[in-house]
């Protein structure tokens, strides 16, 4: 027989189970409002996982699984030090921590030098 106890929180992880968004896939939907802080670094750009291959000249990011999934193609503005650009959702940066991005070298020099190498910054999505 169940305790008290356990059945609340079988009844808390299911009522949460159900009240999160399903993309196509079944996967939990990404977090998409507000805005994040989290560092920024960058990479050289290729074939996403979002399905398309892209240069270092173009303005992408890279998202923590956190708010990856669902956002595909979107762009967002990101703020630092009173600077800010806009990048467009292309890939997926399994190593980062949620709120943290990875962009183009190009996004990257827009809000810092390339020998900063990693810096915290702001971000929302447009």
């Amino acid at each position: 027989m169940l305790s008290l106890t356990q059945t609340l929180i079988a009844l808390g992880a299911a009522a949460s189970a159900l009240a999160m968004p399903l993309n196509s896939n079944g996967n939990a939907l990404a977090e998409r409002s507000g805005s994040f802080t989290g560092d920024i670094t960058y990479y050289q750009p290729g074939l996403g996982a979002c399905g398309q291959t892209n240069s270092d000249s173009e303005a992408v990011v890279a998202l923590s699984p956190s708010q990856y999934d669902g956002n595909c193609g979107k762009s967002i503005t990101i703020t630092k030090d009173g600077k800010t650009a806009t990048a467009k959702v292309v890939d997926k940066c399994p190593s980062c921590a949620s709120g943290a991005i990875d962009v183009s070298s190009t996004v990257f020099q827009s809000l810092a030098d390339l020998s900063v190498g990693r810096t915290t910054v702001s971000w929302s999505f447009d």
